[in-house]
């Protein structure tokens, strides 16, 4: 397998791997402008009444356990992989499921004999990344690549490496009711005012964390140990980012239309905007077959690099 095959699955993988759950900063001019034909502003909404929104939305949503996504991620320049990258398919969070199409520089960045997309699925704690056609006869005759999280951190024998590994792999699926149930962790939440949002009616609410408190909302993070959780935040602290924030645009029945996220570091702010659609649709996920499927791990063992 030559190297651009190993760069194209590492930046889509980064790339996913940034979206992780962590709410983030946004500051894009466009989520704070309302459409022209937005309804009326009302009267702000009390802490009370919006704690009250927010806490049905999440109800709501997860009770769902799937939806269409359609996702847009901006990464600055300085990261690697920066670039932009849109992402659209299926998502389920109960069980944790993905089927999308990945496209945008991002994927070609320093690479352009990259594909311009790529299928990755998200199904058992494993990703599969469709490499292409091209990239088949480098690979055995097999163009889809298959990571198996649960697997490597079975094998390492450490039961918080395995829980840390499969909540991670939890986390790349954006999970709307997670997004929701931390911006509740808000000291700010407040209550913006009405826009419309791809066509709807809708409610838009914002909150901030900081990095410490972020974390404390974060269930994902409940595996660490206090040392290991000292560390990471002084690790992210020392990236440069101290807060974050989440906007929010509920519709009449109460779902998310809209999730702005980002992550401000030293090299710029990853912004992500997330629009969901048919709540409640079923997320029918499939592994690729086996015969068109080469697994990452196990070919690493057979090098004796496992």
């Amino acid at each position: 397998m030559n190297k651009s095959t190993w760069k194209r699955a590492g930046i889509a993988l980064t790339a996913v791997a940034v979206v992780t759950g962590v709410a983030g900063c946004q500051d894009g001019d466009e989520a704070k402008k309302p459409a022209a034909d937005a309804p009326a502003k009302p009267q702000a909404q009390s802490l009370e009444d919006v704690t009250k929104v927010i806490q049905a939305a999440y109800t709501k949503t997860s009770a769902a356990k799937s939806a269409k996504i359609r996702m847009t991620m901006e990464m600055p320049a300085g990261l690697e992989g920066g670039g932009t990258m849109e992402m659209t398919g299926v998502q389920g969070w109960d069980p944790s499921v993905m089927d999308i199409t990945v496209k945008g520089s991002m994927l070609t960045a320093g690479n352009p004999g990259g594909p311009e997309q790529m299928r990755m699925i998200m199904l058992d704690d494993a990703m599969y990344m469709d490499m292409g056609a091209g990239q088949a006869a480098e690979m055995g005759g097999k163009r889809w690549m298959k990571l198996d999280m649960k697997s490597i951190a079975a094998a390492s024998g450490d039961k918080g490496l395995e829980k840390s590994m499969t909540g991670g792999m939890e986390n790349m699926n954006q999970d709307p009711a997670k997004q929701l149930a931390m911006l509740l962790d808000s000291p700010n939440l407040k209550h913006v005012g009405a826009e419309k949002v791809d066509g709807v009616d809708t409610q838009h609410y914002k909150g901030t964390l900081t990095l410490e408190q972020m974390v404390g909302a974060n269930k994902s993070f409940d595996v660490l140990s206090e040392k290991e959780r000292t560390e990471m935040i002084d690790g992210v602290r020392k990236a440069g980012i101290t807060a974050y924030d989440t906007q929010v645009w509920v519709d009449a029945d109460g779902y998310p239309v809209k999730m702005d996220v980002g992550m401000k570091m030293k090299q710029g702010t990853v912004k992500m905007a997330m629009h969901f659609s048919d709540y409640g649709a079923k997320a029918s996920v499939q592994a690729p077959p086996a015969k068109d499927t080469m697994d990452l791990f196990e070919m690493l063992k057979g090098m004796g690099q496992g």
